[in-house]
């Protein structure tokens, strides 16, 4: 399973006094963090946390997490898997002001809501609006509870593979530079998709599906098929009764194999270096431009001027809105993205516990973001020679991992980024017949 669980580390640079944060952890690290476990194993294929056999519910406890610097604004994002109607899970978070623990809060769940209660969603230190947490008083401290459920032990266990919090400052967001932002040109790039206007997926619920239409436009541009009425169906939020629920999105997007997070951008090359990674980038828009919509960036022209596909207009495909209006609209709002990856071992791990004959997995790379030194995993299911490196974004190699014949088996190696510039590099895997590709952020 390959997963890119960084993303955008550069924004604690950019805004030192204020630091955006980014927290994903991956099936196994989660397993070697749970304190309280009720009928949950590691799957057999180390890629997810389920229940065990027999089991028709269950609930695990991380242990609590501290981030380096004080956040009163959270973004929380999960990848996962139902299979069979009548199961799911629910994600839950705690957040400790001082010395005081919040209650419970639920943050979301997947895909039916099955739940007698819902569960808290506020309390006197903040709430969660939606899908988004906003506290009264700064904390560093945050801890995840997940909760599956299945009608019958027959059926298969619901899987959660990743969890994600992007926690913020909302003095960050008060404090926009926009002249900065308005001279920020990245280089020119362009995503071509399947375009689809939102309106003409359905008659009757055109209006309110900007949140997945746009999200299609993301799993169409990495060649995948999937049908936007039946995407935007899945993505309603049963308990709130709405379809733009953000870590949904981010959801429904791990069936068709896209790793994804809700995230933050604060500029414009940020957003392009996830692009330039291979990434896909879903803005969350306000003011001037809508009161409230999501669309895909599709690029940035040679000037520097980005480019989006607007699911709100018929001719919304490749479209350029003023930069002043466009930055205003996404950055004055915080910047909220979803950030995605494609990772066809998220469809693999979906199906079966087993190996496809011939295949090669790069597993999550973890620490990530990380300094110094990070570790590389990856399985290869039968020897064969392989080719793994570190890559800067201009496709220079600058670190031969293994060149040779790697025996079968799950191997893993540290690699020491010292002597290198800060940034974002590629592990990229390739075999005679495969080619894996991974991003990370190493930061000094």
């Amino acid at each position: 399973m390959k997963e890119l669980l960084v993303l955008l580390a550069y924004a604690s640079l950019l805004y030192a006094d204020y630091p955006d944060q980014h927290r994903a952890i991956i099936a196994t690290d989660m397993w070697d963090r749970v304190v309280s476990n009720t009928n949950i194993v590691l799957s057999s294929d180390d890629l997810s946390l389920q229940l065990k056999d027999g089991a028709t519910s269950g609930s695990f406890i991380l242990r609590a997490d501290t981030l380096s610097a004080s956040f009163n604004r959270g973004l929380p994002s999960w990848n996962g898997r139902v299979y069979a109607d009548n199961s799911g899970f629910k994600v839950l978070m705690r957040y400790k002001q001082g010395t005081t623990w919040s209650p419970w809060l639920t943050v979301g769940y997947w895909k039916d809501y099955i739940w007698s209660s819902y569960g808290a969603t506020q309390y006197s230190g903040g709430y969660i609006d939606y899908d988004y947490t906003k506290l009264y008083s700064y904390g560093r401290v945050f801890q995840w509870q997940v909760q599956m459920k299945r009608h019958s032990a027959s059926d298969p266990s619901p899987r959660v593979h990743k969890l994600s919090f992007f926690a913020s400052d909302s003095r960050t967001t008060a404090n926009v530079n926009h002249t900065a932002i308005l001279a920020d040109n990245p280089p020119e790039i362009f995503i071509p998709t399947s375009f689809v206007c939102q309106y003409n997926v359905d008659p009757y619920i055109g209006g309110s599906i900007c949140s997945p239409t746009s999200t299609v436009l993301a799993i169409r541009s990495y060649g995948i098929d999937v049908d936007a009425y039946d995407f935007a169906v899945d993505n309603k939020d049963t308990y709130w009764g709405i379809f733009g629920i953000w870590p949904r999105a981010v959801q429904n997007a791990a069936r068709f194999g896209l790793d994804g997070a809700v995230t933050r951008y604060r500029t414009w090359s940020q957003a392009y270096d996830t692009l330039a990674a291979g990434g896909r980038v879903i803005m969350s828009v306000g003011l001037p431009l809508y009161s409230g919509h999501l669309m895909m960036l599709a690029g940035f022209d040679s000037e520097g001027t980005p480019i989006v596909h607007d699911p709100a207009r018929q001719n919304g495909y490749s479209y350029k809105y003023s930069k002043s209006a466009l930055s205003e609209s996404w950055f004055d709002k915080g910047g909220v993205g979803y950030t995605f990856f494609h990772d066809d071992t998220l469809l693999l791990s979906t199906e079966a516990d087993v190996m496809i004959p011939g295949s090669v997995h790069l597993d999550p790379v973890f620490p990530n973001p990380f300094n110094s030194s990070t570790v590389v995993r990856y399985r290869v299911d039968t020897e064969q020679v392989i080719d793994l490196g570190i890559y800067d974004l201009s496709g220079r190699k600058v670190a031969s991992l293994v060149d040779g014949v790697s025996p079968a088996g799950i191997h893993q190696l540290r690699w020491n980024a010292e002597g290198l510039a800060a940034g974002i590099y590629l592990v990229r895997l390739h075999t005679a017949t495969a080619s894996r590709v991974s991003r990370i952020t190493y930061i000094k």
